[in-house]
């Protein structure tokens, strides 16, 4: 079994940053595919920032130019820096991956908070 773990959410004035973390673990895995997606409360969950392995990371309208998404695959760990931080942005955020073999793979969440 592969479990994503995020990590690195909390509260953040307007204009500032958060780093993301998502780390896989477990037995072997392929990703094809890591990213990020979020949901505002009342809204619907929405696709953030995309790293396909071996592709061109690709962003959200909303988000492009403030974020930035990596990947390590050393520590199977994905990365979402965020700047400019607005208060739309505030969601809990959801880290994804897609495995050749087990298909989507979904984290837990982490609460990102922006607010003065």
């Amino acid at each position: 079994q592969v479990q994503l773990v995020e990590s690195g959410g909390g509260l953040v004035q307007p204009g500032g940053s958060l780093r993301l973390s998502c780390a896989a673990s477990g037995n072997s895995f392929s990703f094809s595919v890591m990213g990020w997606h979020r949901q505002a409360p009342g809204k619907q969950r929405e696709w953030v920032a995309i790293s396909p392995t071996g592709g061109t990371t690709n962003y959200a309208d909303s988000v492009k130019g403030r974020f930035t998404i990596s990947r390590d695959n050393a520590k199977n760990t994905v990365y979402l820096q965020m700047n400019s931080l607005k208060p739309e942005d505030t969601a809990v955020y959801y880290c994804y991956a897609i495995d050749r073999v087990l298909g989507s793979i979904w984290g837990q969440g982490t609460q990102v908070t922006v607010s003065s």
